[in-house]
Formats: structure tokens, sequence, C-alpha cells
């Protein structure tokens, strides 16, 4: 049976259970169960890199993926069959918005910058320019600087702030204006015929905020940061958009909401059909 439904999920505090809240027991296996299904393509969604991604399939147990959009949107692989594809069409898809700086070229623009500390060189790539910065630091401040100067150089670019909870340090990208998670994700349903209603997305932080407020299907897992649930809503009913978004709450199946529990949750919401999966798991 030919897959309908994507399902598209970030994995560090969403599919990964690396937070400081509990995971529902045997969440992860069930999820893995269900993206086991025929009629389900899975899509990892992450900031990390290949390497990152392979051991955290390995060491959390997780379900091989059809699809991997890694590095925070800036490369797209297909891995059916246990091979790591990058999709090149996509690198051209992106690769304009640089308008022929590379990665060093880049860097040079920033270096009297000292709130940036650039990340170690396996979390770079040729589209992805990426620093620890204070948590302290005025961020809104220094992101207006770099656009300035990305703009002076005819870049178009996007700067996309996170959080390193364990590390207590935030995290800056400089990508490619088009290497967006909501882009990707949008490139990867057009290519393989996935409309919005068969698609659904799960995050849980700043970075996912894009896809989260936007027109396509979106769950908010309950481990989110209070901050970032606030955020959501706000956006997402300001943009006409809080249809699509689903804040799991916990209560589904048992379950807490946290992590696959939340992704399983909001997978049932938007797509009730699955509950039909459970009855034959069982």
């Amino acid at each position: 049976m030919n897959p309908r439904i994507l399902l598209c999920t970030d994995l560090d505090r969403t599919l990964l259970p690396n937070g400081a809240e509990p995971e529902s027991p045997a969440a992860r296996k069930c999820f893995a169960r269900l993206a086991a299904r025929p009629e389900l393509c899975l899509a990892y969604v992450t900031g990390r890199h290949r390497s990152l991604v392979e051991q955290a399939i390995r060491n959390y147990f997780l379900p091989a993926p059809d699809f991997v959009l890694a590095d925070v949107g800036t490369t797209i692989y297909e891995t059916r069959g246990g091979d790591w594809a990058v999709w090149p069409e996509w690198t051209e898809e992106i690769s304009k918005d640089w308008a022929g700086h590379d990665h060093a070229q880049l860097q040079r623009l920033f270096a009297d910058l000292k709130t940036l500390r650039m990340q170690e060189m396996s979390k770079q790539n040729t589209y992805k320019l990426s620093y620890y910065v204070p948590l302290q630091a005025d961020r809104m401040v220094l992101k207006q600087e770099m656009r300035e100067r990305l703009e002076s150089v005819g870049v178009s670019a996007s700067l996309v702030w996170s959080v390193d909870d364990p590390a207590g340090v935030g995290l800056l990208d400089v990508l490619p204006k088009r290497a967006t998670k909501l882009h990707a994700i949008e490139f990867l349903m057009q290519r393989q015929g996935f409309s919005r209603e068969e698609t659904v997305f799960a995050g849980d932080s700043g970075n996912d905020l894009p896809v989260l407020v936007s027109p396509l299907q979106s769950v908010l897992v309950a481990n989110a940061a209070q901050d970032v649930r606030e955020q959501a809503r706000q956006i997402a009913a300001r943009n006409g958009n809080d249809g699509t978004l689903y804040m799991a709450k916990g209560g589904y199946r048992g379950m807490n909401g946290n992590y696959a529990a939340g992704i399983l949750e909001g997978l049932s919401h938007f797509r009730p059909e699955t509950e039909q999966w459970w009855s034959e798991m069982t």
C-alpha cells in the first residue's frame, strides 16, 4: 500500500526523551510499531548532522526513517534501504541565497563579534554557519547587526535561535533564507506528492515555531517549555492557523503527552484512522 501519511518529527526533546520531563513507558515502542506501517512515511527533521542522527537511532532504538531533513533544514537525505542519499535538488534550491559566498567568507563577516563563538566543525556545513551565544547576550541587537552585514554583501539568510538547555548556552544558526525546516518539509511534500491533510509535524522548541504556526498540521509535545507554548499559540492564532496547531496535554491512552506520547496523541487528533492501527497491534 502506498503511504497516506507523512509524519515529520523533530528529534531532541520531541521524539528523544532527553529533556527534564519523564517519558511514558513504552511510548517509543508504540511509536516504532506505528511507524512500521506501510501507510506511513517517516521523516526526521532535526538540527543534528548525519552521524548524530545515526547515533540517536542506535541509542534510542528509533525506527529507521524514510527521509532525514538534517542540519536545521540544510540537507535532505533519502534513507530507504539503509543508504543515505543526499537530494542534490535541495542543495541547488538553497545555494542561491549565499550569492556565491562560501562558509569561510561568511564567517569572516562576523569575526569581530566577540559574543559569537564558533561551534565545532562537525556542526558546520557548506550552508550552515553555527555559533554558541551566551544566554545573557542581547540577541536581538546581535541578530540585527548580523542581518545588516549579510545584506550588505547580498546574502539572503535566516538567523535561527535555539537553546541547548543541558549546556546552558544559546545556539545561533546562519542559514540560507530558503533552508528552513518549513520549506524543507514543503519541498519534501511536493516531491513525494503529500498534501497538507496527509502531513503531520511534531516539535518542541523555538526553532520549530515556523512549522508549528504554519498551515501544516502540527503537534507541540507536552514537555515543550511554557514560553514556546505561549508563542506558538499566539502566533498561530494571529496567522489564522490555530486550527492546525495541536497542543499535546496527556491522557491519551494513559500516556503523559511528553515526547513520543505527544506525537502519538497529535497524530491521532489529526489522523483518526490511526486509531484502527492500535487495535491491529494488540
